[in-house]
């Protein structure tokens, strides 16, 4: 193998590096958003269950 063949290899090694560590870093990106916004939700879901009458929902009507 020549030289120039030796050094392309390289770079196409060293390129093919750093695009997996870019698009690893994306994704890592991408499940941090999920995650914050899967945190929102609960936050608002606790938010609403928490601002109900304390005597909500403490009897069921079971009268036929």
């Amino acid at each position: 193998m020549e030289v120039s063949g030796l050094a392309a290899a390289a770079t196409e090694m060293s390129q093919a590096k750093i695009v997996d560590a870019v698009q690893l870093a994306v994704l890592k990106r991408a499940m941090d958003i999920e995650a914050a916004g899967a945190m929102q939700l609960v936050q608002a879901a606790t938010q609403v269950i928490s601002n109900n009458p304390p005597n909500l929902g403490n009897q069921i009507d079971i009268s036929v």
